[in-house]
């Protein structure tokens, strides 16, 4: 069931945004060679202590999901796509990784996440990056009252296409308010003036993902979390959670 925000709500929403977006910019800064992804779940876990927030992620256990998720945080790289469970591995230089991460505070939650290299980048990570940010600023130009939700997706999809990347097909973004995943489902392709109405009061999290090959199969590993690209390809993934609003697109993941 959908739930429409009122404007103090959607204010409040705001609070587990900025620590979504803090613990995102502690984790990048922190990221380095060397460094593994559980050093990089630690990060973003201290972020969420300090603020006295707690984690959706921590224990989240969907239908499909042979055990919870052991961590605060999702961290997918190179061909890992999402939900990537930190693992002991140091990171590389030259690591394409995908951050993914969720807050709950004051009774409210927030969702985003953000690709970024690490060291030194090659430039067809930097292009894939590039895409899925432009991605998701052109869902989130879509999120106005009187289109639907089928106008977020054909954006997000059409620049994804027009890249000539692939999109894991079934996965897209949600609704989120007081919990992290509610209705409607946001797909990352569609059809123009399809789907539910945008009204004033939708909270949407908005995400696009790419794959780097042009193929939008993908493969869950062992661990019953992690997808991956079947051809060993890169993949990125970018997120924000975001109002919609009369005044427009209101995005409550952001610094």
């Amino acid at each position: 069931m959908m739930e429409l925000k009122t404007d103090a709500s959607m204010d409040a929403m705001r609070l587990p945004g900025r620590v979504v977006a803090e613990a995102l910019a502690a984790v990048r800064e922190a990221a380095e060679p060397g460094l593994t992804p559980q050093d990089l779940d630690a990060v973003a876990h201290a972020v969420l202590r300090e603020a006295g927030a707690t984690s959706p992620f921590l224990g989240y256990r969907p239908s499909f999901a042979p055990v919870p998720f052991p961590a605060v945080l999702c961290v997918s790289v190179n061909h890992a796509i999402v939900h990537g469970i930190p693992t002991d591995q140091p990171l590389r230089d030259g690591d394409l990784v995908s951050a993914d991460f969720g807050a709950l505070l004051g009774g409210w939650a927030g969702d985003a996440a953000v690709s970024f290299t690490v060291g030194t980048p090659r430039p067809a990570d930097l292009r894939l990056i590039a895409t899925a940010e432009r991605a998701l600023a052109a869902g989130i130009e879509a999120a106005v009252v009187g289109n639907r939700i089928g106008d977020i997706a054909h954006a997000i999809g059409t620049v994804c296409r027009d890249a000539g990347y692939g999109i894991p097909h079934g996965f897209g973004g949600h609704g989120i308010g007081r919990r992290m995943h509610e209705d409607p489902a946001v797909p990352n392709e569609g059809r123009p003036r399809r789907g539910v109405p945008l009204r004033h009061g939708m909270v949407l999290a908005i995400e696009p993902m790419v794959i780097g090959g042009g193929t939008d199969d993908y493969v869950t590993t062992a661990d019953g979390w992690t997808l991956c690209t079947t051809d060993g390809s890169r993949a990125a993934h970018a997120e924000h959670t975001v109002a919609i609003t009369h005044d427009g697109p209101r995005v409550l993941t952001s610094l």
